[in-house]
């Protein structure tokens, strides 16, 4: 944090760095912040993109898929000529043109609790953009053991679900507490099955994203053990506690 901005820094990130709440001190925290994506479709893809933006100094992405035509409504780091290529690859070559000066690390792989221990070590802030319970609730499960900070999105139709945990709070509620795993399906997750309007897509990663720089830079609310509902339909916000469940 002892090292000053230079001219060009200061330039690129004129317009943060004005807000009263930020400065130059708050540009330092987020180019030193590291910051690990799970899922890079339609979360994880517009929240890359506002956190290079942004300047974060490294962001690990995480997915083992391919680009196809489906995706492009919704994934906006994606276009047509990446078709049936790496979604992480590609979106590593999009973001560093972006900003040539983030660290983008790639991880082509489909997540499981070994590789996902052996990654989140190296990074302070987690976003699932997953689109499945079995890997919510398992990047749920290492985020609470390794006391990171995660913000967590779903969406469906017109909905969106955000939720944020700061696990170094021992007192803190999970996901688990909100859903409970054996009654529920992948199916509300899936717009293949449910639909999504693209636009809901871009609206939630992005406040993903926001979500993560917010902590970073310890300024306004959080949601920490709340999930904020939106109905992008009727434009309809609810914020709801989560209450630890009783074992």
């Amino acid at each position: 944090m002892s090292r000053k901005l230079n001219k060009k820094e200061i330039e690129k990130f004129s317009r943060q760095i004005i807000l009263k709440n930020i400065g130059a001190l708050g540009q330092k925290k987020i180019l030193s912040s590291k910051v690990l994506i799970i899922g890079m479709g339609g979360l994880g893809s517009p929240a890359a993109d506002f956190l290079t933006r942004s300047g974060i100094g490294t962001l690990g992405i995480v997915d083992h898929d391919i680009i196809s035509l489906s995706n492009l409504h919704r994934q906006s780091l994606y276009d047509e000529k990446d078709i049936n290529q790496s979604k992480v690859k590609i979106a590593k070559k999009k973001l560093n043109k972006i900003n040539s000066k983030v660290r983008v690390n790639i991880f082509n792989f489909k997540l499981d609790e070994t590789k996902f221990e052996k990654i989140i070590k190296n990074y302070e802030y987690i976003i699932d953009g997953t689109d499945n319970f079995k890997s919510k609730f398992l990047i749920n499960d290492i985020c609470l053991k390794h006391k990171k900070y995660l913000v967590t999105g779903a969406i469906s139709k017109f909905d969106g679900h955000i939720f944020t945990f700061n696990f170094k709070n021992k007192n803190i509620a999970s996901l688990r507490d909100f859903y409970q795993e054996e009654n529920i399906t992948d199916e509300v997750l899936n717009c293949e099955y449910e639909g999504i309007l693209g636009t809901v897509a871009g609206i939630v990663g992005t406040m993903l994203a926001n979500e993560v720089l917010k902590q970073i830079l310890n300024i306004g609310k959080n949601l920490n053990g709340f999930i904020l509902i939106l109905d992008l339909l009727n434009l309809s916000f609810r914020k709801v506690k989560i209450k630890k469940r009783k074992k």
